[in-house]
């Protein structure tokens, strides 16, 4: 009797807060509807930009940020990293379309503590809510087992390239797709003029004058280029 008594007394559980990054205001909208529905979930935010969310998710403190990875202004890992670098205790929950091992590796070493395919069973996604927001990692075992192979055998890096800082090699790859300032920018939630900067100090590590020869070695990052460039 007395150990009911302590139980009838016992607080409730707060609610898991929640705030929800999509660029997609349905898939907010169902994302929100689903948590909620059995009323120990809350979602406390959303946003469809990435460099809004980086704002307000430290500042709001949910327990758990679900991010998309791809987004209009950036990427949910680069708002994963800045979030975790703001505020550790936030776990962010990768929600994306694309089975990628770069985009996996990326949340990983982001500080990500889950990552999930939008084709999860709705009553999966909210119990690795409860869970995360408890403390534990939800990553996927065969797809963290993909990316620890990555780090135990890398592949052999251009010794031009491993003098990059990570954000400059995002923005190399970037050049390698042929983006311009603007566009790299938005995808990393820079400004024009901070991307003018990393592309200008990519360019003078790796020793060349032009994007085209920078994009030739995002394109073949474990060739070494030496001898004469062309047009050079």
């Amino acid at each position: 009797m007395a150990e009911d008594a302590r139980e009838s007394l016992a607080e409730p559980r707060r609610p898991v807060t929640v705030f929800v990054l999509d660029d997609h205001a349905v898939v907010r909208h169902g994302i929100r509807s689903l948590l909620e529905r059995d009323g120990d979930i809350v979602v406390v935010g959303e946003s469809g930009f990435a460099q809004e969310a980086a704002r307000l998710i430290p500042a709001i403190r949910p327990h758990v940020a679900i991010l998309d990875v791809r987004l209009p202004d950036g990427s949910g890992v680069e708002v994963c990293r800045q979030v975790h670098t703001v505020d550790p205790g936030i776990a962010a929950l990768m929600l994306t379309s694309y089975d990628e091992d770069e985009a996996l590796f990326a949340a990983i070493m982001a500080g990500a503590a889950g990552y999930l395919l939008k084709r999860v069973r709705p009553s999966d996604l909210a119990d690795t809510v409860r869970r995360v927001a408890d403390g534990e990692s939800m990553l996927d075992p065969a797809l963290t087992t993909r990316v620890l192979a990555r780090l135990r055998h890398p592949t052999p890096q251009n010794p031009l390239t491993r003098h990059l800082t990570p954000k400059e090699w995002q923005v190399l790859q970037l050049l390698g797709e042929g983006l311009p300032n603007r566009e790299i920018a938005q995808r990393l939630g820079l400004s024009e003029k901070t991307t003018k900067n990393y592309v200008s100090a990519v360019l003078g590590k790796l020793g060349v004058k032009s994007r085209t020869q920078a994009a030739i070695i995002a394109t073949n990052p474990s060739a070494e280029h030496g001898g004469t460039w062309p047009g050079s």
